[in-house]
């Protein structure tokens, strides 16, 4: 059977040869005069005829010394001499006119019969042409409501649990619905019910996507994998409807999981959108809670869920009998980020010098992603550099790239300015060193990263609980930058703006949400607003009064100022070791952990 791919040539070649055919024929056919036979037999008497052509009942005469030509038609029945005998012809005049008949072609016939039917044949093609295309638009239509998951069998599992790394419990937690995949009557005989749904809740990065297709390779069933966004289109009732065939598929594949990215793009709160209760986001969530928890309960059938905004998620999808868990993937801790760069280092060519403790220490706040993408940036430079393998330094200068920015050697900065910048970062580094509750220095340099002039990255010493000391060494480390700027060249220039602004948030945050105001209490102050539909925060509502913001605003300011007088006073009485730093700064442009701790030993 032809491809219906193959249907546009077929159309253009026959379109082309009937031109062809056309073109030949209007080539070969002469257009002489038409006249009347009596006209011929009166030619034929004045002896102005050389012959006369027979092609049935057609007559072509050529005249004598002319080169016109013209065509007549003889009755059916009688024969061209008996015609023209009845005109008038004598015998003598018609023995001097030579009459032939025209041979007739083999492929004549054929000719004519495809001359015929060319048309037909044309009209034809274009109509079959037509109505292929007309299908072809129908049953995309059609397929609007199928669904557009993916599906992995389980027979040949490509990620287990073995390939998750960071997040122990929730592996646990979840290495109980692989039994109940595997082993469903050893919970049924017990009268427990096989879970509905499984939410999986953390920021983007964690590994969510990972450890739902662990999940499926575990169990070594059927794994559906859709988007959130992947249901909803601009017509009326597709989201429902792939929704509908998406668990179709699912029941005849059982036991199996379903997989839903993404879900807080259809499982948001009913009743916010544009269309109000007909919105098409809200049809589709609607279909979901239905096969989640309908009349039809008997099925094997596992949906996994991942969000990062379960906050905006649809109080009914989140009731026991739809997502009847909730387990949580959060930021991996020292030990979790060193386990998870074991597995994206494995099968690369790591120096003896590389640590991956160390690494992971230096690394707080970084999830999956981020270390995967540390390991590649490492791998790349060490190319770059035509190692054959990744070292330490590598490590360490893809982390610098990833928290400051690359560096931007091509940035001409004056000289005035230069020296600036490295009495700012002297400034913090030294308060950093000075302050027993500040985190360690693990670098400090004047090279331009990203937007900043210089930076100081400390080595954090990772902790979930913060007191309020802690958070004063913090803000007197923040301000010390402003601090060394003023009390050296006894001016101030902006390049403190962003410590500013930190400071401010970090005080407001004391007072405001930590309840560390002496004068206010152990109080929270203000409501943020959202738009659930859009999922995003719009400003904060003040559920106090003008007195308390003024009383606010006073304390906010009193933390900073303490926190600058502090910072003042530490930099003064160490005057010499701040101008150390900076010449030292200004010599080598980066200082490790090691060099800037020597410093204070040898003075020490």
């Amino acid at each position: 059977m032809m491809k219906w791919s193959r249907t546009p040539l077929l159309v253009a070649s026959l379109l082309t040869l009937s031109v062809l055919l056309y073109v030949y024929f209007v080539a070969q056919v002469e257009n002489p005069e038409i006249i009347k036979i009596s006209d011929v037999a009166k030619y034929v008497n004045q002896g102005k005829v050389e012959s006369i052509t027979i092609n049935e009942n057609e007559l072509l005469i050529k005249l004598k010394n002319d080169n016109v030509k013209y065509a007549s038609t003889k009755e059916t029945d009688a024969s061209v001499v008996e015609t023209l005998e009845k005109l008038g012809v004598t015998p003598e005049q018609r023995a001097s006119i030579e009459i032939k008949v025209k041979p007739r072609s083999v492929w004549e016939g054929w000719v004519n019969v495809l001359a015929t039917l060319l048309p037909v044949i044309l009209f034809g093609g274009f109509l079959l042409f037509i109505l292929r295309q007309a299908q072809g638009v129908g049953n995309q239509a059609m397929s609007f409501g199928k669904s557009r998951a993916k599906m992995f069998t389980g027979d040949k599992p490509t990620v287990t649990f073995d390939d998750v790394a960071g997040v122990d419990e929730a592996k646990q937690e979840l290495s109980e619905i692989v039994e109940f995949l595997r082993e469903p009557e050893k919970f049924i005989s017990l009268g427990a019910r096989i879970p509905k749904g499984v939410l999986m809740v953390g920021p983007p990065g964690c590994g969510k996507t990972l450890t739902a297709k662990a999940i499926s390779g575990e169990a070594g069933v059927p794994f559906f994998s859709i988007s959130g966004s992947e249901f909803v289109e601009m017509f009326v009732g597709v989201g429902a409807s792939r929704v509908r065939d998406l668990f179709d598929q699912a029941k005849r594949n059982s036991p199996c999981i379903i997989f839903m990215d993404e879900i807080d793009a259809v499982g948001r709160h009913r009743g916010a959108g544009l269309g109000g209760s007909h919105d098409e986001r809200e049809q589709t969530l609607n279909q979901i809670l239905v096969e989640m928890d309908g009349f039809d309960t008997n099925t094997n059938v596992i949906v996994v869920a991942a969000t990062n905004r379960p906050d905006i998620l649809d109080p009914a999808l989140l009731r026991p009998g739809r997502f009847d868990r909730r387990v949580v993937l959060d930021r991996p801790d020292r030990k979790g980020r060193e386990q998870i760069l074991s597995i994206h280092t494995k099968g690369k060519p790591l120096g003896n010098d590389v640590e991956l403790k160390i690494i992971a220490q230096q690394t707080p706040g970084f999830v999956g992603a981020d270390i995967e993408n540390l390991v590649n940036e490492s791998a790349i430079l060490a190319a770059r550099r035509a190692k054959k393998q990744i070292s330490m330094l590598e490590f360490q200068e893809s982390i610098e790239k990833i928290i400051a920015g690359p560096e931007r050697k091509s940035r001409i900065i004056p000289p005035k300015e230069r020296i600036i910048i490295a009495h700012h970062e002297a400034g913090h580094a030294l308060i950093m060193k000075l302050l027993p509750e500040c985190d360690k220095v693990q670098k400090v340099s004047i090279i331009a990263r990203g937007m900043a002039g210089g930076y100081v990255i400390p080595l954090y010493d990772e902790r979930y609980l913060k007191n309020k000391k802690k958070f004063e060494a913090d803000l007197v480390a923040i301000l010390g930058g402003r601090v060394a700027e003023e009390i050296i060249f006894n001016e101030i220039t902006n390049g403190a703006s962003n410590d500013l602004n930190r400071a401010t948030k970090m005080a407001r945050a004391m007072v405001t949400q930590y309840g560390m105001s002496t004068e206010l209490g152990p109080l929270t102050f203000g409501e943020k607003d959202e738009l659930v539909f859009l999922g995003k925060e719009i400003g904060e509502q003040r559920n106090y009064s003008e007195s308390v913001a003024r009383q606010i605003d006073r304390e906010v300011r009193q933390i900073v100022d303490i926190a600058y007088k502090k910072a003042r006073q530490i930099l003064t009485e160490n005057r010499n070791k701040l101008e150390e730093i900076a010449e030292r700064l200004l010599k080598e442009e980066t200082l490790d952990a090691k060099t800037f701790n020597n410093m204070f030993a040898v003075t020490g």
